[in-house]
């Protein structure tokens, strides 16, 4: 579990591998916090550190991972948003964020507007439906409060921290950038449509049941 408050923004060093693909991340802070096995958050995607070497994490990402994020369009020198797992007790300063991105979305615009800036997304319509105005979506790993909700986009006020401090501020029109929206209206939704309903598969066989995507 994350909260979209992003610690630094770490460096992709190496990518080798094709259908899976190992990832070696230079992110000193994050690297001297982290243990082999802890979750980190790299441009909003929850990947599991399989080993660590100094300032740097590698990471394992399968095929799965790749098809339904931007982490298959990365490759050495790009620079991403990084978040290590919250521990108990830490302050929960952004929203709950769990890593499982929904979807990748476009960039449709990123304009100045007064000290910060104005970031219009294009979300594809299966997720649309849960951006509500001033509800959290997390964008790239990054928790940020919606300010409008269009037809078929989404409008984020960007304050000046969070363009010096992720890489948001370096985002142009046609990016691609990975979308997770709040947890919360998705299991809302979940509650208030009813779960479908099991079908038996033959005598004495297990049910089987819908799962959802990640």
């Amino acid at each position: 579990m994350f909260t979209g408050i992003v610690r630094e923004v770490g460096r992709i060093v190496e990518v080798t591998g094709d259908r899976d693909r190992t990832i070696e991340l230079a992110a000193p802070t994050t690297a001297r916090a982290s243990a082999v096995g802890d979750s980190v958050s790299v441009a909003g995607v929850c990947l599991t550190a399989e080993a660590i070497d100094g300032d740097s994490i590698r990471f394992h990402a399968v095929a799965e991972t790749l098809g339904r994020t931007t982490l298959g369009r990365l490759g050495a020198g790009a620079t991403v948003n990084v978040e290590p797992a919250l521990r108990a007790g830490e302050p929960l300063g952004g929203h709950l964020v769990q890593g499982h991105v929904d979807a990748v979305g476009n960039v449709r615009s990123l304009a100045p507007d007064g000290d910060g800036a104005r970031l219009t997304l294009v979300p594809p319509a299966e997720i649309l439906r849960y951006c509500v105005e001033k509800g959290s979506m997390t964008v790239d790993g990054v928790s940020l409060t919606i300010a409008q909700v269009g037809e078929r986009d989404v409008e984020i006020a960007l304050v000046p921290h969070t363009l010096a401090a992720t890489t948001l501020g370096g985002l142009s029109a046609g990016d691609s950038v990975n979308l997770e929206v709040d947890v919360i209206a998705k299991y809302v939704e979940r509650l208030l449509t009813g779960r479908p309903q099991a079908r038996r598969r033959g005598p004495g066989r297990p049910t089987s049941r819908g799962t959802m995507s990640p």
